[in-house]
Protein backbone atom coordinates (compact mmCIF):
# COMPACT_ATOMS: atom_id res chain seq x y z
CA UNK A 1 0.00 0.00 0.00
CA UNK A 2 1.58 3.48 -1.06
CA UNK A 3 1.81 5.75 1.75
CA UNK A 4 -0.68 8.33 2.58
CA UNK A 5 0.15 12.07 2.62
CA UNK A 6 -0.59 14.22 5.13
CA UNK A 7 -0.76 17.86 5.86
CA UNK A 8 -0.42 19.02 9.44
CA UNK A 9 -1.22 22.93 10.00
CA UNK A 10 0.73 23.87 12.98
CA UNK A 11 4.12 23.00 14.34
CA UNK A 12 3.02 23.34 18.68
CA UNK A 13 3.64 20.47 20.75
CA UNK A 14 0.19 18.51 19.37
CA UNK A 15 1.56 19.17 15.05
CA UNK A 16 4.78 17.90 15.70
CA UNK A 17 3.57 14.78 18.12
CA UNK A 18 0.85 13.89 14.84
CA UNK A 19 3.69 14.52 12.25
CA UNK A 20 6.10 12.17 14.81
CA UNK A 21 3.86 9.43 15.42
CA UNK A 22 2.55 9.90 11.49
CA UNK A 23 6.15 9.05 10.40
CA UNK A 24 6.91 6.11 12.73
CA UNK A 25 3.44 4.66 11.07
CA UNK A 26 4.09 4.84 7.42
CA UNK A 27 2.29 8.51 7.02
CA UNK A 28 4.59 11.21 4.45
CA UNK A 29 4.02 14.18 6.91
CA UNK A 30 4.58 17.96 6.27
CA UNK A 31 3.51 20.46 8.50
CA UNK A 32 3.30 23.75 7.52
CA UNK A 33 3.35 26.42 10.37
CA UNK A 34 2.48 30.65 10.80
CA UNK A 35 5.79 31.20 12.73
CA UNK A 36 9.66 30.95 12.64
CA UNK A 37 10.07 28.60 14.73
CA UNK A 38 8.76 25.19 16.54
CA UNK A 39 6.76 25.08 19.21
CA UNK A 40 3.71 27.23 19.25
CA UNK A 41 2.61 28.56 22.88
CA UNK A 42 5.21 26.24 24.14
CA UNK A 43 8.12 29.02 23.59
CA UNK A 44 10.87 30.79 25.14
CA UNK A 45 12.47 33.76 23.77
CA UNK A 46 15.93 35.55 24.23
CA UNK A 47 16.70 39.24 25.73
CA UNK A 48 20.42 40.44 26.28
CA UNK A 49 21.51 37.09 27.83
CA UNK A 50 18.66 35.94 29.18
CA UNK A 51 16.07 33.66 28.69
CA UNK A 52 12.49 34.80 29.03
CA UNK A 53 10.25 31.40 29.28
CA UNK A 54 6.84 31.88 28.01
CA UNK A 55 4.74 28.58 28.76
CA UNK A 56 5.67 25.73 31.49
CA UNK A 57 5.97 25.74 34.74
CA UNK A 58 5.85 21.91 35.56
CA UNK A 59 5.05 18.62 33.87
CA UNK A 60 2.94 15.97 34.95
CA UNK A 61 3.99 11.90 35.19
CA UNK A 62 8.02 12.28 36.48
CA UNK A 63 8.12 8.32 37.50
CA UNK A 64 9.56 5.98 34.93
CA UNK A 65 7.16 3.64 34.97
CA UNK A 66 4.85 6.63 34.12
CA UNK A 67 2.74 6.69 30.78
CA UNK A 68 3.39 10.24 30.51
CA UNK A 69 7.58 9.74 30.69
CA UNK A 70 6.84 7.12 27.70
CA UNK A 71 5.58 9.83 25.57
CA UNK A 72 8.08 12.37 26.54
CA UNK A 73 11.14 9.77 25.32
CA UNK A 74 8.73 8.86 22.16
CA UNK A 75 8.70 12.21 21.18
CA UNK A 76 12.44 13.14 21.75
CA UNK A 77 11.59 16.14 24.57
CA UNK A 78 14.14 14.66 26.84
CA UNK A 79 17.43 14.96 25.19
CA UNK A 80 19.15 17.03 26.83
CA UNK A 81 16.38 18.52 28.89
CA UNK A 82 16.73 16.79 32.22
CA UNK A 83 13.56 17.01 34.47
CA UNK A 84 13.86 17.73 38.23
CA UNK A 85 11.74 16.71 40.83
CA UNK A 86 9.50 19.96 42.31
CA UNK A 87 9.44 20.04 46.21
CA UNK A 88 7.99 23.33 46.27
CA UNK A 89 4.77 24.31 44.70
CA UNK A 90 3.78 27.76 45.48
CA UNK A 91 4.13 30.10 48.58
CA UNK A 92 1.02 32.34 49.50
CA UNK A 93 1.18 36.01 50.66
CA UNK A 94 -1.26 38.05 52.19
CA UNK A 95 -0.31 41.39 52.72
CA UNK A 96 -4.10 41.83 54.73
CA UNK A 97 -3.59 39.72 57.10
CA UNK A 98 0.49 38.73 57.09
CA UNK A 99 -0.10 35.36 56.63
CA UNK A 100 2.03 33.19 54.81
CA UNK A 101 1.54 29.49 53.44
CA UNK A 102 3.76 26.99 51.80
CA UNK A 103 2.58 24.18 49.46
CA UNK A 104 5.15 21.56 49.27
CA UNK A 105 5.06 17.78 48.51
CA UNK A 106 5.18 17.20 52.15
CA UNK A 107 1.17 17.08 52.61
CA UNK A 108 1.09 15.95 56.39
CA UNK A 109 3.16 19.13 56.88
CA UNK A 110 0.71 21.63 54.94
CA UNK A 111 -2.24 20.05 56.78
CA UNK A 112 -0.93 21.07 59.80
CA UNK A 113 0.44 24.35 58.78
CA UNK A 114 -3.40 24.97 57.44
CA UNK A 115 -4.69 23.77 60.91
CA UNK A 116 -2.38 26.48 63.03
CA UNK A 117 -3.68 28.79 60.58
CA UNK A 118 -7.50 27.96 61.42
CA UNK A 119 -8.35 25.02 63.19
CA UNK A 120 -11.87 25.30 62.85
CA UNK A 121 -11.25 23.91 59.02
CA UNK A 122 -10.00 21.20 60.51
CA UNK A 123 -12.38 18.54 58.56
CA UNK A 124 -12.36 20.13 55.17
CA UNK A 125 -8.55 20.37 55.57
CA UNK A 126 -8.16 16.33 56.17
CA UNK A 127 -10.71 16.24 52.98
CA UNK A 128 -8.07 18.23 50.84
CA UNK A 129 -5.63 15.90 52.11
CA UNK A 130 -6.83 12.31 51.72
CA UNK A 131 -8.79 13.62 48.53
CA UNK A 132 -4.73 14.02 47.31
CA UNK A 133 -3.56 11.04 48.43
CA UNK A 134 -7.30 8.58 47.01
CA UNK A 135 -6.71 9.68 43.95
CA UNK A 136 -3.42 8.54 43.49
CA UNK A 137 -5.00 4.94 44.78
CA UNK A 138 -7.27 2.42 43.63
CA UNK A 139 -10.61 4.64 44.83
CA UNK A 140 -9.37 7.31 41.55
CA UNK A 141 -12.10 6.80 39.70
CA UNK A 142 -14.66 7.09 42.39
CA UNK A 143 -12.97 10.18 43.51
CA UNK A 144 -12.83 11.63 39.71
CA UNK A 145 -16.92 11.48 40.20
CA UNK A 146 -17.21 12.84 43.47
CA UNK A 147 -15.23 15.71 43.05
CA UNK A 148 -16.19 16.79 39.94
CA UNK A 149 -17.74 20.29 41.02
CA UNK A 150 -15.20 22.99 40.63
CA UNK A 151 -12.61 24.09 43.05
CA UNK A 152 -13.97 27.95 43.77
CA UNK A 153 -16.73 26.29 45.00
CA UNK A 154 -14.83 23.48 47.31
CA UNK A 155 -13.07 26.45 48.76
CA UNK A 156 -15.92 28.10 50.31
CA UNK A 157 -16.60 25.55 52.74
CA UNK A 158 -13.09 27.06 54.09
CA UNK A 159 -13.64 29.28 57.05
CA UNK A 160 -10.86 31.21 56.97
CA UNK A 161 -11.15 33.75 54.16
CA UNK A 162 -6.79 33.22 53.92
CA UNK A 163 -6.74 29.16 52.75
CA UNK A 164 -10.32 29.89 51.08
CA UNK A 165 -8.39 32.07 48.66
CA UNK A 166 -4.97 29.64 48.95
CA UNK A 167 -7.18 26.84 47.80
CA UNK A 168 -9.36 28.81 44.89
CA UNK A 169 -5.96 30.16 43.58
CA UNK A 170 -3.97 27.03 43.29
CA UNK A 171 -4.88 26.59 39.71
CA UNK A 172 -7.94 27.74 37.49
CA UNK A 173 -10.50 28.23 40.18
CA UNK A 174 -13.19 26.83 37.80
CA UNK A 175 -11.05 23.47 37.34
CA UNK A 176 -12.51 19.97 39.03
CA UNK A 177 -11.56 19.65 42.37
CA UNK A 178 -10.29 15.89 41.42
CA UNK A 179 -7.52 17.79 39.15
CA UNK A 180 -6.90 19.37 42.22
CA UNK A 181 -6.19 16.22 44.22
CA UNK A 182 -4.22 14.95 41.34
CA UNK A 183 -1.53 17.87 41.34
CA UNK A 184 -1.34 17.32 45.19
CA UNK A 185 -0.92 13.71 45.06
CA UNK A 186 1.72 14.03 42.48
CA UNK A 187 3.32 16.50 44.33
CA UNK A 188 3.63 14.48 47.02
CA UNK A 189 4.65 11.42 45.18
CA UNK A 190 7.27 13.12 43.11
CA UNK A 191 5.63 13.47 39.84
CA UNK A 192 5.50 16.79 38.86
CA UNK A 193 8.70 17.75 37.62
CA UNK A 194 10.44 21.20 35.89
CA UNK A 195 12.30 20.77 32.64
CA UNK A 196 15.64 22.17 32.89
CA UNK A 197 16.33 24.18 29.62
CA UNK A 198 13.25 25.99 29.23
CA UNK A 199 10.08 25.44 27.19
CA UNK A 200 11.36 26.58 23.87
CA UNK A 201 14.48 23.63 24.37
CA UNK A 202 11.50 21.44 24.79
CA UNK A 203 9.64 22.51 21.49
CA UNK A 204 13.20 22.19 19.90
CA UNK A 205 14.16 18.48 21.11
CA UNK A 206 10.30 17.19 19.36
CA UNK A 207 10.97 19.52 16.33
CA UNK A 208 14.31 17.46 15.82
CA UNK A 209 12.81 14.35 16.59
CA UNK A 210 9.96 15.19 13.87
CA UNK A 211 12.66 15.83 11.07
CA UNK A 212 15.45 12.81 12.47
CA UNK A 213 12.11 10.55 11.51
CA UNK A 214 12.17 12.29 7.62
CA UNK A 215 9.13 14.72 8.43
CA UNK A 216 9.33 18.24 6.86
CA UNK A 217 8.25 21.27 8.02
CA UNK A 218 7.83 25.52 6.75
CA UNK A 219 7.76 27.81 8.89
CA UNK A 220 6.37 31.33 7.88
CA UNK A 221 3.78 29.22 6.03
CA UNK A 222 0.68 30.72 7.28
CA UNK A 223 -2.46 28.61 6.20
CA UNK A 224 -5.27 30.76 4.88
CA UNK A 225 -7.62 28.33 3.79
CA UNK A 226 -8.33 24.50 4.13
CA UNK A 227 -8.85 23.20 -0.18
CA UNK A 228 -12.28 21.22 -0.48
CA UNK A 229 -13.40 19.53 -3.13
CA UNK A 230 -16.82 17.29 -2.61
CA UNK A 231 -16.76 17.76 1.07
CA UNK A 232 -13.45 16.11 1.38
CA UNK A 233 -10.23 18.32 2.53
CA UNK A 234 -7.43 17.48 0.06
CA UNK A 235 -5.00 19.78 1.16
CA UNK A 236 -4.21 24.62 1.84
CA UNK A 237 -3.76 27.44 0.07
CA UNK A 238 -1.20 29.51 2.21
CA UNK A 239 -0.58 33.52 2.41
CA UNK A 240 1.74 33.54 -0.56
CA UNK A 241 -0.87 31.75 -2.78
CA UNK A 242 0.54 28.54 -3.22
CA UNK A 243 -1.57 25.30 -2.90
CA UNK A 244 -0.40 22.47 -1.18
CA UNK A 245 -1.88 18.52 -1.53
CA UNK A 246 -2.24 15.78 0.67
CA UNK A 247 -4.34 12.73 0.79
CA UNK A 248 -5.15 13.93 4.37
CA UNK A 249 -5.22 17.52 6.34
CA UNK A 250 -5.07 17.51 10.25
CA UNK A 251 -5.30 20.63 12.09
CA UNK A 252 -3.74 21.69 15.47
CA UNK A 253 -4.29 25.32 14.52
CA UNK A 254 -6.71 26.79 16.97
CA UNK A 255 -10.09 25.59 16.51
CA UNK A 256 -12.30 28.66 15.73
CA UNK A 257 -9.26 30.14 13.21
CA UNK A 258 -9.71 26.58 11.30
CA UNK A 259 -13.10 26.07 11.60
CA UNK A 260 -14.60 29.35 11.00
CA UNK A 261 -11.46 30.97 8.97
CA UNK A 262 -9.79 28.39 7.32
CA UNK A 263 -13.25 26.41 6.33
CA UNK A 264 -15.61 29.59 6.34
CA UNK A 265 -17.92 27.95 9.05
CA UNK A 266 -19.41 26.09 6.19
CA UNK A 267 -19.00 22.32 8.26
CA UNK A 268 -21.07 23.32 11.82
CA UNK A 269 -23.74 22.15 13.61
CA UNK A 270 -25.72 23.68 16.41
CA UNK A 271 -22.81 21.84 19.07
CA UNK A 272 -20.26 23.54 17.70
CA UNK A 273 -21.98 27.13 17.06
CA UNK A 274 -22.70 26.82 20.81
CA UNK A 275 -19.58 25.31 22.26
CA UNK A 276 -17.55 28.48 20.42
CA UNK A 277 -20.41 30.67 21.23
CA UNK A 278 -20.74 29.71 24.96
CA UNK A 279 -17.88 27.90 26.39
CA UNK A 280 -15.17 29.37 28.46
CA UNK A 281 -11.65 29.95 27.59
CA UNK A 282 -8.32 30.49 29.15
CA UNK A 283 -7.91 34.00 29.99
CA UNK A 284 -5.28 35.43 28.04
CA UNK A 285 -2.04 36.43 29.90
CA UNK A 286 0.24 39.45 30.33
CA UNK A 287 3.84 38.41 30.85
CA UNK A 288 6.16 40.74 32.61
CA UNK A 289 9.82 39.65 32.88
CA UNK A 290 13.19 40.90 34.54
CA UNK A 291 16.44 39.60 34.43
CA UNK A 292 18.43 40.58 37.51
CA UNK A 293 21.70 40.48 38.59
CA UNK A 294 21.14 38.27 41.82
CA UNK A 295 19.43 34.75 41.64
CA UNK A 296 17.63 34.82 44.67
CA UNK A 297 18.75 31.57 45.53
CA UNK A 298 17.36 31.14 49.11
CA UNK A 299 13.78 32.47 48.18
CA UNK A 300 10.55 30.29 47.00
CA UNK A 301 10.53 29.83 43.12
CA UNK A 302 6.63 30.50 42.95
CA UNK A 303 4.69 33.09 44.94
CA UNK A 304 1.29 34.01 45.08
CA UNK A 305 0.51 37.66 46.74
CA UNK A 306 -2.79 39.17 48.00
CA UNK A 307 -2.53 42.49 47.61
CA UNK A 308 -3.67 45.46 50.79
CA UNK A 309 -4.37 47.58 48.06
CA UNK A 310 -5.28 46.76 44.37
CA UNK A 311 -2.60 48.02 41.67
CA UNK A 312 -4.43 48.94 38.04
CA UNK A 313 -2.46 47.46 34.96
CA UNK A 314 -3.50 47.49 31.49
CA UNK A 315 -6.74 49.07 32.21
CA UNK A 316 -7.62 46.57 35.02
CA UNK A 317 -7.65 46.00 38.99
CA UNK A 318 -5.55 43.43 40.51
CA UNK A 319 -6.24 42.35 43.87
CA UNK A 320 -3.66 40.05 43.66
CA UNK A 321 -0.29 38.53 41.99
CA UNK A 322 1.89 35.71 41.14
CA UNK A 323 5.48 36.02 40.29
CA UNK A 324 8.18 32.83 39.42
CA UNK A 325 11.85 32.92 40.23
CA UNK A 326 14.01 30.73 37.72
CA UNK A 327 16.42 30.20 40.43
CA UNK A 328 16.12 26.67 39.81
CA UNK A 329 17.19 26.73 36.54
CA UNK A 330 20.69 28.76 35.57
CA UNK A 331 20.53 27.61 32.44
CA UNK A 332 18.18 30.59 31.47
CA UNK A 333 20.62 33.47 32.76
CA UNK A 334 24.30 34.14 32.98
CA UNK A 335 26.38 32.79 36.13
CA UNK A 336 24.47 34.71 39.54
CA UNK A 337 21.85 35.89 37.78
CA UNK A 338 18.11 34.65 36.97
CA UNK A 339 14.83 35.64 35.70
CA UNK A 340 11.90 37.19 37.65
CA UNK A 341 8.06 36.93 35.98
CA UNK A 342 5.39 37.70 36.84
CA UNK A 343 2.08 36.47 35.01
CA UNK A 344 -1.56 38.29 35.22
CA UNK A 345 -4.58 37.42 33.47
CA UNK A 346 -5.79 40.40 31.27
CA UNK A 347 -7.91 41.98 29.01
CA UNK A 348 -7.54 40.86 25.11
CA UNK A 349 -9.52 43.49 23.43
CA UNK A 350 -8.00 46.41 25.54
CA UNK A 351 -4.46 45.38 24.94
CA UNK A 352 -5.00 44.61 21.11
CA UNK A 353 -7.41 47.53 20.58
CA UNK A 354 -4.86 50.23 21.90
CA UNK A 355 -2.22 48.51 20.00
CA UNK A 356 -3.98 48.66 16.64
CA UNK A 357 -5.24 52.45 17.41
CA UNK A 358 -2.18 54.14 19.10
CA UNK A 359 1.15 52.03 19.17
CA UNK A 360 2.80 54.55 21.01
CA UNK A 361 0.45 54.12 23.55
CA UNK A 362 0.41 50.51 23.58
CA UNK A 363 4.35 50.75 24.36
CA UNK A 364 4.15 53.29 26.96
CA UNK A 365 1.35 50.95 28.79
CA UNK A 366 3.56 48.63 28.23
CA UNK A 367 6.60 50.58 30.26
CA UNK A 368 3.85 51.81 33.06
CA UNK A 369 3.14 48.33 33.54
CA UNK A 370 6.83 47.02 33.86
CA UNK A 371 7.42 50.13 36.26
CA UNK A 372 4.65 49.44 38.45
CA UNK A 373 5.09 45.53 38.86
CA UNK A 374 8.47 46.24 39.40
CA UNK A 375 7.82 48.46 42.49
CA UNK A 376 5.59 45.83 43.68
CA UNK A 377 7.95 43.11 43.41
CA UNK A 378 10.33 45.50 45.72
CA UNK A 379 8.51 44.48 49.22
CA UNK A 380 9.01 40.97 48.43
CA UNK A 381 12.50 41.06 47.12
CA UNK A 382 14.19 44.11 48.42
CA UNK A 383 16.71 45.68 45.71
CA UNK A 384 15.68 44.45 42.77
CA UNK A 385 14.90 47.89 41.16
CA UNK A 386 18.61 48.60 41.32
CA UNK A 387 19.53 45.38 39.67
CA UNK A 388 17.61 44.57 36.47
CA UNK A 389 19.30 44.44 33.43
CA UNK A 390 16.33 43.50 31.06
CA UNK A 391 12.52 44.40 31.01
CA UNK A 392 10.39 42.53 28.95
CA UNK A 393 6.24 42.72 28.00
CA UNK A 394 4.54 40.35 26.76
CA UNK A 395 0.47 41.08 26.40
CA UNK A 396 -2.14 39.38 24.91
CA UNK A 397 -1.41 40.85 21.25
CA UNK A 398 2.14 39.34 21.24
CA UNK A 399 0.28 35.77 22.03
CA UNK A 400 -2.14 36.43 18.86
CA UNK A 401 0.88 37.74 16.84
CA UNK A 402 3.03 34.95 16.97
CA UNK A 403 0.67 31.62 17.67
CA UNK A 404 -2.62 33.17 16.10
CA UNK A 405 -4.30 31.33 19.10
CA UNK A 406 -7.86 33.04 19.27
CA UNK A 407 -8.41 35.76 21.45
CA UNK A 408 -5.45 34.97 23.07
CA UNK A 409 -6.23 31.67 25.10
CA UNK A 410 -2.95 30.16 25.29
CA UNK A 411 -4.17 26.57 26.91
CA UNK A 412 -7.90 26.67 24.60
CA UNK A 413 -10.90 26.04 26.77
CA UNK A 414 -10.52 26.22 30.29
CA UNK A 415 -11.33 23.64 32.88
CA UNK A 416 -14.72 23.62 33.62
CA UNK A 417 -18.13 21.26 34.03
CA UNK A 418 -19.08 21.94 31.02
CA UNK A 419 -15.91 21.59 28.59
CA UNK A 420 -14.42 19.02 30.81
CA UNK A 421 -17.67 15.97 30.79
CA UNK A 422 -18.54 16.82 26.74
CA UNK A 423 -16.21 15.25 24.42
CA UNK A 424 -14.92 17.35 21.33
CA UNK A 425 -15.41 15.54 18.13
CA UNK A 426 -11.88 14.99 16.15
CA UNK A 427 -13.50 15.40 12.72
CA UNK A 428 -16.06 18.38 11.78
CA UNK A 429 -19.94 16.59 10.20
CA UNK A 430 -20.12 16.64 6.49
CA UNK A 431 -15.95 17.27 6.15
CA UNK A 432 -13.73 13.71 4.97
CA UNK A 433 -10.61 13.61 5.28
CA UNK A 434 -10.05 15.84 8.20
CA UNK A 435 -8.71 15.93 11.40
CA UNK A 436 -8.15 18.20 14.24
CA UNK A 437 -6.12 17.57 17.29
CA UNK A 438 -4.51 19.56 20.02
CA UNK A 439 -5.87 21.70 22.72
CA UNK A 440 -8.84 22.71 21.02
CA UNK A 441 -9.87 19.51 20.99
CA UNK A 442 -8.70 18.57 24.34
CA UNK A 443 -10.62 20.71 27.02
CA UNK A 444 -7.95 21.76 29.62
CA UNK A 445 -4.65 21.67 27.16
CA UNK A 446 -1.29 21.33 28.71
CA UNK A 447 1.83 19.60 27.21
CA UNK A 448 0.59 15.70 28.53
CA UNK A 449 -2.46 16.34 26.97
CA UNK A 450 -1.39 18.19 23.37
CA UNK A 451 1.54 15.34 22.81
CA UNK A 452 -0.99 12.44 23.43
CA UNK A 453 -3.98 14.14 21.10
CA UNK A 454 -1.06 13.72 18.20
CA UNK A 455 -0.24 10.40 19.15
CA UNK A 456 -3.77 9.10 19.84
CA UNK A 457 -4.88 10.85 16.12
CA UNK A 458 -1.95 8.77 14.78
CA UNK A 459 -4.05 5.76 15.98
CA UNK A 460 -7.19 6.53 14.67
CA UNK A 461 -5.91 7.05 11.42
CA UNK A 462 -4.24 3.74 11.68
CA UNK A 463 -7.11 1.77 12.95
CA UNK A 464 -8.90 3.08 9.97
CA UNK A 465 -6.30 2.00 7.30
CA UNK A 466 -5.59 -1.32 9.02
CA UNK A 467 -2.87 -0.73 10.75
CA UNK A 468 -1.33 -1.84 13.60
CA UNK A 469 0.06 1.31 15.57
CA UNK A 470 3.60 1.51 15.97
CA UNK A 471 6.13 4.00 17.86
CA UNK A 472 8.94 2.82 16.43
CA UNK A 473 9.93 3.94 12.77
CA UNK A 474 8.84 1.07 10.58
Amino acid sequence: MAEKSVIIIGAGLAGLSAGIYGQMNGYRTRIFEHHKRPGGVCTAWKRKGYTIDGCIHWLLGFKPESMWIQIYREVGALEDNPLRVMKHYVRYIDEPSGQTLDVTGDLDRLATDMKSISPKDGPIIDELVNGARKLQGAEIMEYFMRYRTPVAEFAERFSNPFLRWCVTTVFMPTMPMSFLFMILGQLEEGELARVEGGALNFSLRIAKRYRDLGGKVKYGATVEEILVENDRAVGVRLADGSEHRADIVVSCADGYSTIFKMLGGRYVDQKIKDQYANWPMFPPILIISFGVANNFADKASANTVRLRRPITLGGQKFEAFSFRIFNHDPTLAPPGKTVVQVILTTDYDWWCDLQEKDRRRYDAEKERVAKDVLAQLECYLPGIASQVEMTDVATPYTFWRYTRNYRGAFEGWLMAPETMQTPVEKTLPGLNNFYMAGQWVEPGGGIPNVLLSGRNLVKMLCRQDGKQFSTTMP
